[in-house]
Parts: structure tokens; sequence; C-alpha cells
């Protein structure tokens, strides 16, 4: 018989890795949960096909007037920010997820969240349940909000994607992930494709884009592959159809693959799961600013040459059990919501807890993000980066944490 009274979630995403890390998060909730997902529009908001292809359906797209509307109206249990940091902080500063009747507030990051994110933390400060995906992350999240004075709860959950059953039957595609955010030069770009090219046939090369020339995602891109691309083939006289663009599902993309590569993309994670030879290169550095350090001891970071003469490497099991490939026993991220929405029921969780001094100005701004038309907002945004910067000034939304000692009760955390 089913529960008279289930316990209700408001899933809430604004970007395309959001939606699909939000979709499959809420559905190992099992019985006994009502849930219901919405898209939130921002400048960032998946287009329809985004939204079919992460959710499988259409999804409501609202306005965050309309999502607070449906807040006071449906008064959810708990409620999954599955949305980028600047908006969740604006949407905390709302009574309805802020004041004492508030639900259970639940956020976390979709991916490879390694190393930590400080701003990650501190956008997301007032949420109960912070969810990460490896051993490793949820250590090094933990240590470094008690060394910056915040009161959150990590818990752990596998990354939803890596708990469906992979199907994956050999073909012949060499699947390559783009990523808006690195490599950053056209010339790292261009080698990229060039490797790409010179795989040998019957090898086919694929780009994985995450939106079409049309779409938004999570990070713009400047530098999309697929223009490049009609450059260099023109210009150095490759053949142009050497190399196939395909959108929609990595799940999909990863189905006739032979191999996968990528710079630090987190379908790598998608790749060992299907059991897909995989490489992380490295040519263009391994850091936290090429978004591939937590590969350091993976076994499968290797160059471009290795790419051209398809040599592959397996994952290192010790590195597996730490990074994502947990066993799924050691999961607190279910049984801790349960946990919160049973206390909530019981009796009001009372007003979340969100850390820092929140200025006029600075409040303006975050609510820009969730109230202007993307154009407007884009607009705006290009200008408020031509403003000079005070390089000594503190942040004017957010008080800074007192300064720590070696000797001081909380020791800054180490970054491994």
């Amino acid at each position: 018989m089913a529960d008279a009274h289930p316990r209700k979630v408001l899933a809430v995403a604004d970007s395309d890795s959001y939606l699909k890390w939000a979709v499959t998060l809420v559905a190992g909730l099992g019985e006994g949960w009502e849930v219901q997902v919405l898209v939130l529009r921002t400048p960032i908001t998946p287009s329809p096909e985004q939204v079919r292809a992460a959710a499988g359906a259409d999804l409501p797209v609202v306005r965050s007037r309309e999502l607070l509307a449906r807040l006071r109206a449906t008064r959810p249990d708990a409620v999954l920010l599955a949305c980028t940091g600047p908006v969740i902080s604006a949407l905390l500063e709302h009574p309805e997820l802020r004041g004492p009747e508030r639900p259970v507030l639940v956020t976390g990051l979709p991916g490879i969240s390694w190393p930590v994110k400080w701003k990650g933390i501190r956008y997301r400060s007032g949420t109960d349940l912070f969810v990460l995906h490896s051993e490793r992350e949820r250590r090094g999240y933990a240590a470094e909000a008690a060394y910056r004075g915040y009161q959150m709860d990590f818990v752990l959950a596998t990354l939803p994607f890596l708990q469906e059953r992979a199907h994956h039957a050999e073909g012949r595609d060499i699947v390559f992930a783009a990523q808006a955010k690195v490599p950053r030069e056209v010339g790292e770009r261009e080698a990229v494709l060039r490797a790409l090219a010179a795989v040998a046939p019957p090898l086919r090369p694929v780009v994985k884009v995450r939106a079409l020339a049309h779409e938004l995602q999570t990070h713009h891109e400047d530098l999309p592959y697929a223009t490049l691309w009609d450059e260099l083939s023109a210009r150095e006289g490759l053949p142009h159809d050497r190399i196939t663009f395909r959108a929609g599902s990595m799940a999909e993309a990863l189905q006739d693959a032979a191999g996968f590569v990528t710079v630090s993309s987190t379908a790598a994670l998608e790749a060992i799961h299907a059991k897909v030879p995989t490489i992380v290169l490295d040519d263009f550095g391994v850091s936290a600013e090429m978004i591939n350090e937590v590969f350091r001891g993976s076994g499968l970071l290797h160059g471009l040459d290795d790419l051209r003469a398809g040599r592959f490497s397996p994952p290192d099991e010790r590195w597996l059990a730490e990074n994502y490939f947990h066993p799924a026993g050691a999961n607190t991220w279910l049984p801790r919501l349960t946990e919160l929405v049973d206390r909530r029921r019981a009796r009001p969780l009372g007003p979340a807890q969100v850390t820092g001094l929140r200025r006029l100005r600075g409040r303006v701004w975050r609510q820009g993000r969730l109230l202007l038309p993307a154009w407007a907002w884009n607009v705006a945004n290009r200008l408020r980066r031509l403003r000079p910067r005070r390089s000594a000034a503190p942040s004017p939304d957010v008080t800074p944490a007192p300064a720590r000692t070696a000797r001081g009760p909380h020791p800054r955390p180490p970054a491994g």
C-alpha cells in the first residue's frame, strides 16, 4: 500500500548539467517519495531539446516568482537546489527558503568537484545537506568549510549515472567530450582536432558537444570545436567529414564507442563505468586550472600521441575507490535527507543559517540574475566586467572569515 503521506521533494535546476544531475539523483529516492522537477528560467536556461535529453520529457520552466509562489502553495518537505552558486545565493534571500517554516534545503555539485571549490561552499551557505560524490571530496569540503567557519553537512552519494547499469557493445567511435572552459587556447583545441582526425580508420572520431550552436550550457564556450574544425579543415585541406559532431546524451554516444577521450570531463567517469577504454589528455597540463587534477594517480593520463596511436590503459583500482566508485553502502545522503524531513514534520527547522553580510547592492545584482531576460543580463554582465576593480577591497557581499593560524582550532585542511 502506498504511503498516504509521501515525503515531498521539489527539485529546481537552472542549467543543462544541473538538470541532468537533479533528475537522476531524485530518481533514486524510491517509494515513499513524491518528486517534482522544475527548470528555473535564468540566463543559462537549457533549450527544450536539452531538457528532454536530460529528463526524458518536457518539464515546466518557471521564473523565480512562480517558483516562490509554488513553494508557498505546495509546501514541499525538501527542496533540491540543483543550480549554479549565484542563483542559489539569490534564492536563499527569500523567506520561502530562508524563513523558520522553510523546507529541508539540499544542494550539491553535479560531477567532478576536485579540488575543493571555496566559492561553491560560500554560495550554498544556509543549505542543510551538500551532496558530493567521492570520499575524497566529502573529506576535503568538510575540512574547508570547518576552516572557514561554515556549518554544513556534507553527504555522500554515488554519481547518479554510475548507479545505472551500463550497456556497452564495443563499436568504432572514438568519442571526445568537448568542454567549454578547457583547453583555453585556439592552438590547443586545434591540436586535439588534428589528433582526432589522425585516428586510423576504421575508427571514427566523434566530438560529443554539450550544446548545439543555438543552445546554452552551464559554462559559456568561446571557442566551439565545430567552428574551429570548419576553419581548420578548410585551411589545412583536411577532409571535413573526418570528424562528426554530435549532441544528445553521453550514454547514447558511448553505445558505439571503442574509446573515450577528454581533457577533464566528468563524462570520463561514465566511460569508465561503461567499460570504455579512456584517455584523459595531459598535454596541456594537469592542474586545478585544467580541471583534471583529480585524475592524478588514475592511470588514465596520456597524451595526444597516445590518442593517435590508440594506446589506452585501465584505471587504477585504489584511485577508483577514493574517487567516485565507492561501494553503495557508503552513501549517506538519503538517510540524512529522510532524517531531516521527518524532523521537520515534527517541528520547524528554524531559519536557514546563511553566513555573511548581504548588502543591498549585492542583493540587487543577485536578484537581477533571476529577473532579467538573458539578453539584458548578458549586457549588464559585460558592463560590470568593464568596471575597474579595487584590488584590496573585501567582497561587499560576504563577511570575510576570521584569520586562522596554524595554532588555531581549525588549521587549513590539506589539499589532497
